[in-house]
């Protein structure tokens, strides 16, 4: 039965990212915040557009042929990309993407051949590996994040209910498109921060 759900479900959850990715662009383009009620409206219809092949002469959805491209998301990019359309509690902390940048640096490397060792192989079922990520959703307590715990939360069951076609518990947490973008936001971050207390350095220099 899970087996049958799985296509219509990874086509609904592409559907949702394309269409709540191109809704964060086009507010990024204008320049100015949306009220909640039209982000919503629009993304619910380019949702229907990218899961339904209406009008486009295609064999498939829109959303396969992304899938086709992209893969399944991890459920961690899947949830932090929705949850930032609607600005859901505070931002991801920048010591939460440097954390996940670290293990992408480190990770990737060693999965694709680089040394003795295959970190990917710990995402089949190592106790010590699961225990690693349910301490981490224990430092985003900590760290009073609380979405943090909610989605590693979320990944880890669905990781157990094989959600995805994948068994391997890496790719509900990781996948390239979250490494990037922890990469280049924790850049962009430590470079506005050193330009910041450059600023603020000259602009409180003795004379």
């Amino acid at each position: 039965m899970m087996n049958e759900l799985m296509q219509p479900i990874a086509l609904i959850e592409m559907s949702i990212s394309c269409a709540v990715l191109i809704v964060l662009l086009l507010q990024k383009l204008s320049m100015k915040a949306w009220p909640m009620l039209p982000k919503a409206v629009l993304m619910i219809v380019l949702a229907n557009l990218f899961f339904w092949p209406i009008g486009l002469s295609l064999e498939l959805p829109l959303a396969a042929y992304a899938r086709g491209v992209t893969g399944d998301l991890s459920v961690v990019t899947m949830l932090l990309l929705w949850s930032t359309l609607f600005a859901l509690n505070r931002p991801t902390p920048l010591s939460f993407k440097a954390f996940i940048a670290i293990v992408a640096i480190i990770f990737y490397p060693f999965a694709l051949g680089l040394g003795m060792t295959d970190p990917y192989i710990w995402g089949y079922g190592s106790t010590i590996f699961l225990v690693s990520v349910i301490l981490l959703a224990a430092i985003c307590g900590l760290a009073n994040w609380s979405k943090g715990i909610w989605i590693i939360a979320i990944a880890i069951i669905a990781w157990s209910a094989h959600w995805h076609e994948s068994a391997n518990l890496w790719d509900y947490l990781l996948d390239p498109f979250l490494a990037i973008w922890v990469l280049v936001s924790s850049l962009g971050a430590l470079n506005r921060r050193r330009k910041d207390k450059a600023r603020s350095g000259y602009l409180f220099r003795p004379g």
